[in-house]
């Protein structure tokens, strides 16, 4: 489609042409390839790697028109299956006449998901592999993980406060072992570039459903997320998706900190639900250095959903955040969670870490010059503000460094056990006669000292270089 005037303006800028005697040809034309379901706002700022015949610091770009529309920044496309059948099944690719053509059997869970490139309007069948029953066919859109079926935590009472105050007590010994900080408070709020915002809210849009938007495997996991009270999704990225946004993101994240970063982890879309609770913890320390929470989506949500992060004085901080919102935190030392019940419909967020480049021992270190001293004391602080008010100063102190966010809960800890009384106050009651649905066993993340005990954790995560099979089709 032909654009010009404003639309051409706002997509293009400098790189038109200045007159049409300066083009010889169409291919001598700047073109871009707009994401289907972005927002409509959104769509005068596209990612670098969509443009054809623009200069730009990343993406692909070919020496001809036809290759550009069949790269992923156009007409190619990745998309994963997860398989949830009750058994492996056969994946076929369906070709233009309809013939079926074995792919390979794919096994059951998260862990092997199937990730292929391929191009719009390909066709996918899977079968049952012994009654030949089709389980699953689907045409290719646009980027996407489809599930075939899917996965089932069940929901059921528990008495989980022994384990809540275990937890607790660890993840407050865990903080402590961080050496070196990188802002005065540990974390900030900003929001993201608008191409990278429009980029994210265009594959959220059109996986915002199943079979795109499936159940987390939670499980065996811990107590971290309220997976057996609540429903907790996950829209799982592709593989070339994760590389863009991460190499935009880690601009944004490296100006923050203020020191050369690397990528080591993008963990997302999780889609939180009516009741959510997220425990305060810190994250993996030798990897989770800096981090961005990135808020995608919300909707039908009643009363702010505050992240509840801790300074470098243990002051707590509720801040509010809406789609394109960011926040800063530096999460293997700043206690971090929502221990407030979400209220209302749904909560959707996407998570990225980063460590100091090729330094894995970060946090045994002393702070380099020219890092910011933690801003311990601020003085007297007292309520101005109501007592839901978030992340718009209803809390004055002294010293006005502390910024807009301090809680009006007006909460400083001083141990796990406090982390484990506020968890207490603002949650659902237990009855006190109630026994424990269960022993108290450790969990996988008593038993490796936090090893699952992450906002971000999933299956791949103990190694970053996974990337699930790849094919072409």
């Amino acid at each position: 489609m032909a654009v010009d005037g404003e639309v051409a303006a706002a997509l293009f800028g400098d790189k038109l042409p200045t007159s049409s005697s300066d083009v010889s040809d169409i291919t001598g034309c700047p073109a871009v390839c707009l994401d289907r379901g972005i927002d409509a706002e959104l769509v005068p700022y596209p990612m670098p790697e969509k443009y054809y015949n623009i200069n730009a610091d990343h993406g692909e770009h070919d020496a001809s028109l036809s290759s550009f529309l069949g790269s992923h920044s156009c007409g190619k496309v990745e998309i994963g299956i997860i398989n949830y059948y009750p058994k492996p099944v056969n994946l076929y690719w369906v070709n233009f006449s309809g013939e079926e053509q074995l792919l390979y059997s794919i096994e059951r869970m998260e862990k092997n998901t199937r990730f292929i490139h391929t191009y719009i309007d390909h066709r996918f069948r899977a079968k049952d592999p012994d009654t030949n029953q089709t389980v699953f066919d689907e045409t290719v859109q646009y980027a996407a993980t489809f599930g075939i079926g899917n996965h089932i935590n069940p929901h059921r009472d528990r008495d989980i406060r022994d384990k809540v105050k275990s937890t607790m007590n660890g993840e407050w010994r865990k903080k402590q072992m961080v050496k070196r900080t990188f802002s005065k408070l540990g974390f900030d709020k900003g929001r993201l570039p608008l191409d990278l915002y429009g980029s994210m809210r265009s594959y959220y849009y059109n996986n915002r459903e199943f079979p795109h938007r499936l159940m987390e495997e939670w499980d065996s996991k811990g107590v971290y997320v309220n997976y057996w009270e609540t429903d907790c999704n996950f829209i799982q990225i592709t593989w070339t998706q994760k590389k863009w946004w991460q190499m935009r993101l880690l601009d944004v994240v490296q100006e923050w900190a203020g020191v050369e970063i690397e990528q080591t982890d993008l963990y997302g879309m999780r889609q939180y639900t009516r009741g959510a609770r997220l425990l305060t913890h810190v994250d993996r320390i030798n990897t989770h250095a800096v981090s961005l929470i990135v808020n995608i989506a919300q909707g039908n949500v009643t009363q702010p959903w505050t992240v509840e992060v801790y300074d470098h004085a243990d002051r707590l901080h509720e801040v509010a955040m809406e789609p394109g919102d960011i926040v800063y935190y530096e999460s293997a030392k700043a206690l971090h969670g929502r221990n407030t019940p979400l209220a209302g419909g749904y909560y959707t967020n996407l998570f990225t870490h980063y460590r100091p480049t090729g330094d894995p021992l970060w946090y045994e270190k002393d702070n380099p010059p020219g890092t910011p001293e933690p801003l311990l004391d601020v003085g007297r602080c007292e309520l101005v503000g109501g007592k839901d008010e978030y992340s718009v100063g209803a809390v004055k102190c002294e010293n006005d460094a502390i910024g807009p966010h301090l809680s009006p809960k007006l909460f400083t800890a001083g141990s796990g056990e406090d982390l484990y009384d506020l968890w207490l106050s603002v949650g659902p009651s237990f009855d006190e006669d109630q026994q424990a649905e269960e022993p108290h066993e450790k969990d996988e993340e008593e038993e490796e000292e936090g090893e699952y005990y992450e906002e971000d954790y999933d299956e791949e995560d103990e190694s970053n270089d996974y990337e699930g099979e790849h094919d072409e089709f």
